[in-house]
């Protein structure tokens, strides 16, 4: 029986992982751009679509997600001296 601890545990490492994705689709999206001015998520959901614009939004709220909670999860798990 799972218990309510273990469940958040379980959805915050979800968010994490599916944040962590988000921001590689961002960065190889960014160094197609950088490198062969060719912006993927454009030419697959159309230029600045409704849903490449979703896409970009997410990417941009993973970044945030990832600044604040990186450092606290080094924060936890850093030995203590």
């Amino acid at each position: 029986m799972a218990t309510v601890a273990n469940t958040a545990r379980r959805s915050t490492v979800t968010v994490a992982w599916i944040a962590f994705w988000l921001l590689v689709v961002g960065g190889l999206n960014w160094g197609l751009v950088g490198v062969f001015d060719f912006d993927l998520v454009g030419a697959i959901l159309g230029r600045m679509s409704p849903a490449s614009r979703v896409v970009y939004a997410l990417v941009g709220l993973a970044a945030i997600y990832c600044a604040f909670t990186i450092p606290a999860i080094r924060r936890r798990s850093a030995p203590e001296f």
